[in-house]
């Protein structure tokens, strides 16, 4: 199709992510005329080279790492378990390609035009569609959400590029495992990938730039995931890669400090940029931080009338979940809601994560360096997770600890960093707990059910007293 007239629409979503596809897909059902165009990936970046298939393959990596100790258990027979790269790849693909099909039959609902191609604005709340198949359409909306995601940074380093380095998204198309891999970035990916590659059997370096990996957890957390990954025959290097060259089948980085990293391959993990260059902004009068992303109000509001902006581009934290809180908050907005209501604002908001390392890592609120740096009267509870009766049957013996930040006058929760097995799981109870303005006492003293690793909460509150 090819026109030069313009198509009026009563919402036009550019970019199909977690915020973009669930406003257009609820906007269509309640009779708006939609239309949501996507350049790359049906679905989002989730569900096609993040969240989906890396948790696919960090489960492979669990089963393999629990095959290889379950005699432990009394399981025998279990020796020599190896991963079969072919069988990994068509588990998540299949995982993947399912999800993916799910969501072009969604999208064929009436009233949702998706159009596949890349949008560029050329006026307010309009833009030109260069289709896939070369046609164009133009296309106005009279109320628009930017939904425009993020890519792995690229960062400018002399002949890492040329060296044939990866991001997290290229690792993902492997045919084969690596003998060796170094991990530019010690932040979640790569930590994630770090742990993952090393029960794979790949010799994996990671490479960290600050005093320890992630470097936003307060320093005790850090230290244990380190341990993890210590034990899993990672070997972690300070500094920073200043340059790349190959030769044969290597690759040798050399850092800050001189010293050489010498590696198959190379994985890069130093973050995301917001894909906001290129796509016309400044022609629809919205406006960029110095960092490239949307600038927005707390209602997720950009400076040009009728025009937000949700997801990575728009500075949310890079969590599928945190997309979908936005999506929440500017629908509520669209369908009548008063900007004095909570459901209308980010303000407050309290976005919960993982780390789906070994041991795993999850977190909510203040950790206890913030509530500290911010002069905050609070109390600390600490416990070290083997002490968790659950965590006992699983032979638990790691140096992992559940640790919460309380408010000393109210008792109310400020936040709470979770470390150990199945925690990912848990740390919702905390945000639940949080939410909802509990004292840690109303969590000390809940009948939680025995043995699970949520009565961890009432081990980490008794220690309160």
């Amino acid at each position: 199709m090819s026109t030069n007239a313009i198509e009026n629409v009563d919402l036009l979503v550019v970019g199909g992510g977690k915020a973009g596809k669930s406003l257009a897909m609820e906007r269509a059902k309640a009779g708006w005329k939609v239309a949501m165009v996507e350049r790359q990936f049906v679905g989002g970046t989730c569900i096609n080279v993040a969240c989906i298939p890396t948790k696919s393959l960090v489960n492979s990596a669990r089963r393999l790492s629990d095959a290889r100790s379950d005699e432990a258990f009394g399981v025998v027979g279990t020796e020599g378990a190896r991963v079969d790269l072919a069988k990994l790849r068509a588990h998540k693909e299949g995982i993947v390609g399912a999800m993916v099909g799910a969501h072009e039959k969604m999208f064929a609902a009436p009233g949702l035009d998706f159009i596949r191609g890349e949008a560029r604005f050329t006026g307010e709340r309009t833009v030109t569609i260069a289709l896939e198949d070369g046609g164009e359409r133009t296309i106005r909306g009279e109320r628009v959400l930017i939904n425009l995601g993020s890519r792995p940074a690229r960062p400018a380093i002399p002949g890492l590029w040329e060296s044939g380095a990866w991001t997290n998204e290229e690792i993902l198309r492997l045919e084969e495992l690596p003998s060796s891999l170094a991990i530019i970035g010690a932040g979640y990916i790569g930590v994630e990938f770090a742990s993952m590659m090393a029960t794979f059997g790949v010799d994996v370096t990671l490479i960290s730039s600050g005093d320890h990996v992630l470097p936003r957890e307060d320093e005790d957390a850090a230290r244990v995931v380190e341990a993890g990954l210590e034990a899993a025959g990672v070997r972690i290097v300070p500094g920073r890669a200043e340059s790349a060259s190959r030769e044969g089948n290597t690759t040798t980085l050399t850092l800050s400090d001189g010293s050489t990293v010498s590696a198959e391959a190379v994985l890069v993990a130093v973050g995301r940029v917001p894909n906001t260059d290129g796509i016309g902004l400044d022609e629809a009068g919205v406006e960029l931080t110095d960092r490239g992303f949307v600038a927005v109000d707390e209602h997720l509001r950009t400076s040009a009338e009728g025009v937000w902006a949700a997801g990575d581009c728009a500075g949310t934290p890079m969590f599928t979940h945190a997309s979908w809180s936005d999506f929440r908050i500017i629908r509520a907005q669209l369908t009548g809601a008063s900007l004095d209501e909570a459901t209308t604002t980010t303000k407050g908001r309290t976005i919960p994560y993982a780390v789906f390392a070994t041991p795993e890592l999850a977190r909510i609120g203040l950790s206890e360096g913030e509530a500290r740096e911010a002069g905050l009267d609070v109390r600390i509870a600490k416990v070290p997770t083997a002490a968790i009766p659950r965590a006992k049957t699983m032979r638990y013996a790691g140096e992992g600890f559940w640790k919460a930040i309380v408010d000393a006058n109210t008792h109310q929760i400020l936040g709470a960093t979770l470390i150990g097995p199945n925690v990912s799981e848990v740390i919702t109870a905390v945000h639940v707990a949080m939410a909802g303005g509990l004292t840690y006492e109303q969590l000390r003293f809940l009948p939680i059910a025995h043995p699970t690793m949520g009565e961890g909460l009432q081990v980490l509150f008794d220690s309160l007293g």
